[in-house]
């Protein structure tokens, strides 16, 4: 099974999403560190970097103005 990786932003809990999604896992952890990069100076910014296998989303890493955790759990799907 292959898996996609996203990576999801976020301004407000339950807000609308910017999202973008890559087969290719350090494309994506490029564009998560490029979107901190951009966004650290937004307190509301959520920045996730998550990866999907058949349907299943989980958490790789996610940055908020308290810092980054690393970590896998199950995401939250934009609504």
């Amino acid at each position: 099974m292959e898996s996609t990786h996203l990576v999801r932003l976020t301004f407000r809990t339950g807000g609308p999403a910017v999202e973008g999604e890559w087969s290719v896992a350090g494309t994506a952890q490029d564009r998560y560190t490029e979107w901190v990069g951009r966004h650290s100076a937004n307190p509301a910014a959520v920045i996730q970097l998550i990866e999907d296998s058949g349907g299943r989303q989980r958490v790789d890493r996610t940055w908020t103005d308290r810092g980054e955790t690393v970590g896998a759990w199950p995401a939250a799907r934009a609504r």
